[in-house]
């Protein structure tokens, strides 16, 4: 512990880490979604519910509902306006990230955010093709979170990122696509701390980056947002763990996001794809800070993908019934775009039976011309 004039804190000097080479892991980049048997199928629409501005969608399946979303994304990119796309990890570490790689890739999404853990999940698996520990095994041996390039790496990539003015995300894609970064990176890293000869050093490269939403949209000039909380993520528990470089980079990419918010003047869509807290929270107040500067959103337009049943009713809004504290449903699927005239979708179900059928008919309208 360490002893200051306002009490006791935790000693990071005292962690011990261990290299990420020895780890076992549950995910690999072989799981991806296949993106060219995509192409060349037709889509299989899961049969679970999904629902229209708070209301339930008509037909059997999900097709309606994801054709006319996937409609106003391509006219949307069509006419120049905004398509954001938030994310949870599970996505990335689950491999349908490559499916909104592709479209980053495409031009049709202009902007990708994510929480910490995305960083994470994307940064092993661009390093070693594989990621996810196992909490249960690892955590009686004092090992959750320990590896030492995730650790290291992320947090003096954030710290040299903030040295040279970049967000989270932007310092996220130069780790991947700038060799002078990179290097940066590495060697702050062995300044700071042993080096046991043990490690991955990706002086070269990183092997599996093809896969990487954030090279993706680095190399695309497209901005990538990282919206990190302090205490949540592994890196924190880490001896380079900086709160205020994370905190001073993440605060400048929730500002680059409200700036982007404020492009919706003529419409555009927002998916929020398995992220229950960060993403509907974030939108809604960078949504609160355009319409405070007069750019308020029109015609606005959301998709909310997530496993659980929708059950949020904004007619009764009943603070004493646990449906109102869903804010992905509350406020991404049905508060947001109702109030500002738009359209409002969720879509219940895992994300492979819903992502990629939605991904099937953005790519046939785009192909069709």
């Amino acid at each position: 512990m360490k002893q200051d004039s306002h009490g006791v804190v935790f000693d990071l000097s005292r962690v011990k880490t261990y290299p990420l080479k020895v780890r076992g892991n549950k995910v690999d980049v072989g799981m991806a979604s296949d993106l060219e048997a995509l192409r060349a199928s037709a889509p299989a629409c899961s049969a679970a519910p999904w629902f229209r501005n708070g209301r339930p969608g008509a037909g059997p399946d999900q097709s309606a509902g994801l054709r006319e979303l996937a409609g106003y994304i391509v006219d949307c990119h069509r006419n120049g306006r905004p398509v954001v796309v938030m994310t949870g990890a599970h996505p990335i570490k689950n491999g349908q990230i490559a499916l909104i790689v592709d479209l980053i890739e495409r031009g049709v999404v202009t902007l990708y955010s994510t929480n910490g853990a995305g960083t994470i999940h994307s940064f092993e698996l661009a390093l070693t093709g594989a990621s996810s520990e196992s909490v249960r095994d690892a955590l009686p041996k004092g090992e959750f979170g320990m590896a030492f390039e995730t650790g290291a790496y992320l947090n003096y990539a954030i710290r040299v990122g903030v040295e040279q003015g970049c967000g989270y995300g932007e310092s996220m894609g130069r780790l991947y696509c700038d060799a002078d970064f990179r290097r940066e990176v590495i060697e702050r890293s062995f300044r700071e701390h042993e080096d046991t000869g043990e490690y991955y050093k990706p002086y070269d490269g990183f092997p599996y980056a093809g896969n990487c939403v954030f090279a993706a949209a680095y190399a695309r000039g497209v901005p990538a947002c990282v919206h990190a909380s302090l205490g949540t993520d592994i890196i924190d528990q880490h001896p380079s763990f900086d709160g205020a470089a994370k905190g001073a980079a993440s605060g400048r990419d929730f500002l680059i996001f409200a700036e982007e918010m404020c492009r919706f003047t003529e419409g555009g869509v927002v998916l929020n794809i398995g992220t229950a807290i960060m993403g509907p929270e974030v939108l809604l107040k960078a949504v609160s800070m355009a319409v405070n500067v007069g750019k308020s959103p029109a015609s606005l337009w959301t998709g909310d993908f997530d496993v659980r049943p929708f059950v949020f009713d904004d007619d009764v809004r009943d603070e004493s019934e646990y449906y109102y504290y869903l804010r992905d449903q509350k406020s991404v699927a049905t508060r947001i775009p109702k109030v500002l005239g738009g359209n409002g979708f969720y879509f219940q179900g895992m994300h492979r039976d819903t992502l990629e059928p939605l991904y099937q008919y953005i790519v046939r309208e785009l192909d069709a011309g």
